[in-house]
């Protein structure tokens, strides 16, 4: 197995805990993680592995900012734009703040998403 391959494995082991409250899906060929029956755009999480790092996607990341208050430094420098997160590796600090975001911004989305 490649180190990118690790690198997605360990993000989708990371996100294992909401399958059961989500539903696999795409955006743009993308393997997704959305709310059921939510749209294309409504999505949770999407990984996508490229030549030199594995992509994270998290619309809700733009959506609810505030998760990210008192991110590392190396957490947020792997933020490229408003909802991705390059990862060229991913060790297990970074994995464990990682999943800790994920958490705060599962919690926003499915209250979001409960309440509609």
């Amino acid at each position: 197995m490649s180190d990118l391959e690790a690198i997605e494995a360990r993000i989708w082991a990371i996100l294992e805990p909401y399958r059961d409250r989500l539903e696999p899906g795409t955006i743009y060929g993308i393997p997704s993680l959305r709310w059921p029956g939510a749209k294309a755009h409504d999505y949770f999480a999407a990984i996508k592995a490229g030549k030199s790092s594995v992509s994270l996607y998290l619309l809700v990341a733009d959506t609810f900012p505030e998760a990210l208050e008192g991110a590392s430094a190396e957490l947020l420098k792997r933020r490229s734009g408003k909802a991705t997160f390059n990862f060229p590796r991913l060790d297990d600090d970074l994995a464990d703040e990682l999943e800790g975001l994920l958490a705060r911004l599962f919690e926003r989305y499915e209250a979001t998403h409960a309440a509609g």
